[in-house]
């Protein structure tokens, strides 16, 4: 018995739900950069839902779309996370008010 379209959109909602609170409630920026990640392959999941419910590729490419824009923010992001924590030796956002300074 194959999984339907309402099974996929519920797994995506509920990734997408975890994600969202562990971006509020986290402090820690590794943390936090892993819910964004949960939150977008739960995006990405969808679109795979979609598409293969309509047969239509379009859910797919934007799936690789948001892979590489994930892949480059990843890049960026934690080399941000590095050069701070090679600063102020913490990766706690709270910290990072003092970058202002």
């Amino acid at each position: 018995m194959e999984p339907s379209l309402e099974t996929y959109l519920a797994l995506s909602g509920i990734l997408f739900t975890i994600g969202a609170v562990g971006v509020i409630y986290k402090r820690n920026a590794i943390g936090m950069f892993m819910c964004i990640e949960l939150m977008l392959n739960a995006v990405n999941l969808s679109f795979v839902a979609f598409s293969r419910h309509y047969g239509d590729v379009t859910g797919q490419l934007f799936v690789f779309i948001v892979m590489s824009v994930a892949a480059a923010e990843a890049a960026v992001g934690l080399g941000i996370i590095i050069s701070f924590f090679r600063n102020s030796l913490s990766v706690d956002v709270d910290d990072a008010s003092l970058m202002k300074d």
